[in-house]
């Protein structure tokens, strides 16, 4: 029997909320990195430190998520997707309230290994909750939808840094991002359901993840050309969008001569180009399968790539020329990071939480090691496109020596033998929005 008007408008208000709240998830880490931004300054001077030791502090959050989602994702394949959720956003709280106070630059860089560790748990059990519920192109378009919420991140968080610094002083942002714990706290207390019933958690112990043929295996994920090929490719995506933000603020402000107001105006602009194009992407799966965008994507990803250092060199259009090739190929990474994602998960929903780990800590690892060659290379407008170039090409050569996806076009839904092997309860459970 067809739903009534109403019955289709509390779904799609039900189905905006979880999206809602599910990206506020995903997003937890970014926040945590972003609104920390523009303290770095504030932080050497205060703590009497240097500018790599403050840096640090960022990175040191990037390794605690790495490390926290290989943990995390194990425990919530074994406990179901609440406990360690709620447990991971309480002791963010804690951390951050600790960095508030830190009294000097090692212990801040401890507890921000601390903090990165914890709220990773956020992230990993977002993207596990969404296998849990959906497959397919369904899970394709969901995760395109949390892009709008992911991609705010960096839009807004920098700026809201920016103004609780400038009234409270650096210490204040941590307060305000314990306030943030408290209240994704409150929302999935109250409103989040358990994804993982007791029958479909995995019953060995989390000190045997790592085993061969022990169900929610890292090794079994690291035994699969297939896993790995689509598991790395939002990696080297990740790569792209640091060394983006890593050198556009000393490429646009020390090289063209903006102000910083105007560089944070170009920040945003360019933030929306992948607000668009997941939302873009999240239409074109009810027509296409996730892999055949993907295909187009890639190459057109690296064509938009070789494109930058033109005209960079040649300075067609100056400032305005370059953004605009920005915008291009970041607005083409909404194509690339959701529908790798979900081809990654397609065939593990019996471990959810482990192959969203390991997926995750790939992301974080790759863009770690990818950022930092902007400055090893110059730091230039030239030296960002290169690393660009460098990962749009491994994309590309990635899906082209990646048997099973070349073979079939792996239509979303299914491994290469139209199965998902060992997922007995893999479930469609309708779409995305």
């Amino acid at each position: 029997m067809p739903k009534s008007p109403a019955a289709r408008t509390s779904s799609r208000s039900r189905s905006l909320k979880y999206i809602l709240m599910l990206g506020a998830l995903a997003a937890l880490p970014a926040v945590t990195t972003d609104m920390y931004l523009p303290a770095l300054p504030a932080v050497a001077e205060d703590l009497a430190t240097t500018t790599t030791a403050a840096q640090f502090t960022l990175s040191g959050t990037l390794l605690g998520t790495a490390v926290g989602q290989l943990v995390i994702g194990p425990l919530s394949d074994r406990f179901g997707r609440r406990l360690p959720l709620l447990i991971g956003i309480s002791m963010h709280i804690v951390t951050s309230l600790l960095c508030a106070i830190a009294p000097n630059i090692g212990l801040l860089i401890g507890l921000r290994i601390m903090q990165g560790f914890f709220n990773a748990a956020a992230s990993v059990v977002a993207i596990a909750v969404i296998r849990d519920r959906f497959t397919g192109s369904a899970a394709a378009k969901l995760l395109s939808r949390l892009m709008l919420m992911i991609g705010l991140a960096p839009l807004l968080a920098p700026t809201l840094g920016q103004a609780v610094a400038g009234i409270w002083a650096w210490r204040a942002v941590f307060y305000a991002l314990a306030l943030i714990g408290v209240i994704l706290v409150v929302i999935v207390w109250r409103w989040m359901p358990e994804t993982l019933p007791p029958e479909r958690r995995l019953p060995k112990k989390v000190k045997g993840a790592a085993k061969t043929g022990e169900p929610g295996g890292y090794r079994i994920l690291l035994r699969d050309r297939r896993f790995l090929a689509f598991a790395v490719i939002p990696g080297l995506s990740m790569g792209i969008i640091m060394s983006y933000v890593v050198g556009s603020p000393f490429v646009m402000q020390e090289q063209y001569g903006l102000s910083p107001a105007t560089f944070a105006l170009i920040f945003a602009v360019n933030g929306v180009a992948m607000v668009i194009s997941s939302q873009v992407n999240a239409s074109l799966l009810n027509r296409f399968p996730s892999a055949g965008i993907l295909r187009v994507a890639a190459p057109v990803l690296l064509l938009l790539a070789v494109i930058l250092p033109i005209i960079i060199a040649t300075g067609f259009g100056g400032v305005i020329g370059l953004v605009a090739g920005l915008w291009l190929v970041l607005g083409m990474l909404g194509f690339t990071l959701s529908n790798a994602t979900s081809l990654a998960l397609d065939g593990y929903g019996h471990m959810a939480g482990t192959a969203a780990a390991l997926l995750g800590c790939l992301q974080v690892g790759l863009a770690g090691l990818i950022s930092p060659l902007v400055g090893v290379f110059g730091g230039t407008a030239l030296s960002m496109a290169g690393v660009i170039i460098g990962c749009a090409a491994a994309i590309n050569l990635i899906l082209a020596t990646t048997p099973a996806y070349r073979r079939r076009g792996l239509r979303l839904g299914t491994s290469p033998n139209g199965t998902e092997p060992g997922d007995p309860t893999a479930q469609a459970s309708g779409t995305a929005g």
